[in-house]
């Protein structure tokens, strides 16, 4: 085997690679600089490149670029221990080979480099995905999970597959599934989402399907349904366990026949959508339980994706709560700082509510932390303030009181956004500033 490329600047990690490496008896040309690196492959052509992502000035997105100008079929491994979905994308569009999390075991890195020593084998392809560049998510994680998770996503994306999405509540599953849709060849069309909880059973035929003038009381006008108005785009059902085994039918065959025929009406057309799924439910059980269609199932779960909870992956806390306070510090014009003692005490934190509880957690920190500190005490201090509790003491009383005016004054009234904030139902935070003089 020829000698493989290194790019790494910690030097320590550098070593410890290049000697794991050699043990196993590969020959290792070991840089520290993407100027270093870039000088390399300008004179030699290396079947292997193992390149952290964050260098110097340039990138190990650099170095890839490079490496495949040198040499189309060289296999590009990146490490990182800042990953993003945004990178990710990059590294895929650009051909890189695999995808490395840090800190990761030597084994797993050993385990990408003979892969990509039998994707070298003559009778083998190529392997790149070429995906439009597309805007950055939201989506944040550098741990293990999230990154097999973002190397599935780059890989279904670009295809019609219909997916479904596993996760509990405020895992993100919109989000993941917005990411497929935009790094899609339907990422121009709409995205429709719908919440299936939310709608009537009688409501949700008409509301996915259209329904004609007169099919039922108040039907004053055709109405077009979601599918047919998400015509070459995605359609989101959010919450597919809470449909009944009536709509299953219904939904069961327009997935095999792609046609919509309004309620009330005789007349059928024809629709192109991908269908994207979610649930919070364990469908495999319910589909034990006959509460679901086995057939819609397998059409539903052609390829499935599973959001880890926030408490399985504690290690992204740190990244995630640092963007929701550059968020909201710019949203509020505030400088609130997240101490060493606030992040320990989020990552010991189990977090029920997963990110959507982190983010609005943030935003209610940054608002409300003493002196603009977010430090251990602030944290814990957030926590119980949300968790049920007797409000019944003065004191806590005038600490509430305290904390609505300065939420509201920091949301400039917006009483949606306060209530959130706050923890509270809206109709709650009406009783309270009723109750405050500030209605």
């Amino acid at each position: 085997m020829e000698p493989l490329l290194l790019v790494e600047d910690d030097a320590s990690v550098r070593n410890t690679i290049v000697t794991f490496l050699e043990l196993e008896g590969y020959q290792v040309h070991a840089v520290a600089t993407t100027h270093e690196a870039l000088d390399r492959l300008g004179k030699h052509s290396y079947p292997i490149v193992l390149s952290d992502i964050y260098l110097d000035e340039r990138t190990g997105l650099d170095v890839l670029a490079a490496a495949r100008e040198a040499n189309p079929r060289c296999a590009v491994i990146l490490m990182t221990g800042r990953g993003s979905m945004e990178t990710v994308m990059k590294a895929t569009e650009g051909g890189a080979f695999d995808y490395i999390a840090k800190p990761f075991k030597l084994d797993h890195m050993l385990e990408a480099l003979k892969r990509a020593e039998a994707a070298l084998e003559p009778e083998a392809g190529d392997g790149g995905t070429d995906i439009d560049d597309l805007p950055e998510s939201e989506m944040i994680g550098s741990s293990m999970a999230m990154v097999e998770l973002y190397k599935t996503i780059s890989r279904v994306a670009p295809t019609d597959a219909t997916v479904l999405i596993e996760g509990e509540t405020g895992t993100g599953k919109e989000m993941i599934a917005r990411m497929i849709h935009n790094h899609s060849r339907r990422a121009g069309a709409a995205f429709q989402p719908v919440d299936c909880a939310s709608i009537a059973p009688s409501l949700l035929e008409s509301e996915l399907f259209g329904a004609a003038k007169g099919a039922y009381t108040g039907a004053d006008r055709d109405r077009t349904g979601v599918f047919e108005s998400a015509h070459h785009g995605t359609v989101f059902l959010d919450e597919i366990g809470e449909v009944d085994l009536g709509f299953q039918t219904k939904l069961l065959r327009f997935l095999q026949e792609r046609t919509v025929r309004p309620l009330g009406s005789s007349r059928t057309h024809e629709v192109d959508v991908r269908v994207i799924s979610a649930t919070n439910r364990e469908i495999s059980k319910m589909v034990e339980e006959k509460r679901f269609r086995e057939d819609l199932y397998y059409r539903l779960n052609a390829i499935p994706l599973r959001l880890p909870p926030l408490r399985e992956r504690a290690g992204d806390i740190p990244l995630l709560a640092h963007y929701f306070l550059k968020k909201y510090n710019e949203r509020y014009a505030l400088a609130s700082k997240l101490t060493g003692s606030g992040v320990d005490a989020m990552q010991g934190y189990t977090w029920p509510g997963n990110v959507r509880q982190l983010q609005h957690m943030m935003e209610r920190l940054v608002i409300l932390a003493p002196g603009g500190r977010i430090d251990g005490e602030a944290v814990g201090d957030a926590i119980t303030a949300t968790e049920p509790r007797d409000n019944a003491s003065e004191t806590l009383a005038d600490a509430e009181s305290e904390q609505i005016r300065r939420v509201m004054a920091a949301t400039n009234g917006n009483k949606s956004r306060a209530s959130r904030i706050l923890g509270i139902e809206r109709k709650t935070l009406y009783r309270k500033l009723e109750r405050l003089g500030m209605a």
